[in-house]
């Protein structure tokens, strides 16, 4: 397998270069497309059109629409004051197993930029049986990142979220450079750089 990066033409812009990065692909054989590894079900979309054959929803290179969500602790955080920072928004749920199947390395990835006050990690509970559940749940395996609390499912209609576990990456102007439908393994390294080289791109 390797990556798409080897494959594309350089010099590449940051947005495309963290999708190729971000994704984990391999090119199928008699295919123009490519799919992305080791995840069945999963679909990738980025802002120079490449996917696994379906658009997705919400393409990368949209606007990412403001919201406004209340924290565990009772603080609200909304994504225009974030204005600046790098994003990596999550939407998930207790229920939902391959979102527990990812989040232990997303907390691997949250605690390599925990450092960094250019990068944010929100994930987004969909769980309607309110706040106490959830917060059991963070607790019980120790993530450290920031939970928002969506039991009416408003990030799901405006983000027009297909299922859960679904990822957002917003860069510093507000744009959407990835979004990742499905479970992933964030911890990779590739990731990891990819990621490094958006928060070292120019704020917006």
């Amino acid at each position: 397998m390797r990556l798409l990066e080897r494959l594309a033409p350089e010099p590449m812009e940051i947005r495309d270069r963290i999708l190729y990065l971000v994704a984990g692909i391999v090119v199928m054989t008699g295919l123009a497309l490519v799919v992305l590894s080791g995840h069945r079900g999963a679909r990738i979309a980025t802002s120079s059109g490449i996917g696994s054959g379906s658009e997705a929803p919400v393409a990368a290179g949209s606007q990412a629409a403001d919201f406004k969500l209340e924290k565990l602790d009772g603080t609200t955080v909304s994504l225009e004051s974030l204005r600046g920072k790098v994003v990596f928004l999550n939407v998930w749920a207790t229920w939902c197993e391959p979102c527990r199947e990812e989040m232990p390395s997303m907390q691997t990835l949250y605690d390599n930029f925990k450092g960094n006050k250019d990068f944010v990690m929100l994930a987004v509970s969909e769980d309607v049986k309110g706040r106490a559940g959830v917060a059991s749940y963070v607790a019980k395996n120790g993530y450290h990142f920031t939970i928002l609390l969506d039991p009416e499912n408003k990030i799901g209609e405006t983000y027009d979220v297909s299922g859960v576990p679904e990822t957002f990456i917003i860069d510093r102007k507000g744009q959407i450079v990835a979004h990742h439908m499905g479970a992933f393994d964030w911890s990779r390294p590739d990731v990891k750089d990819a990621l490094q080289q958006l928060l070292d791109s120019k704020k917006g």
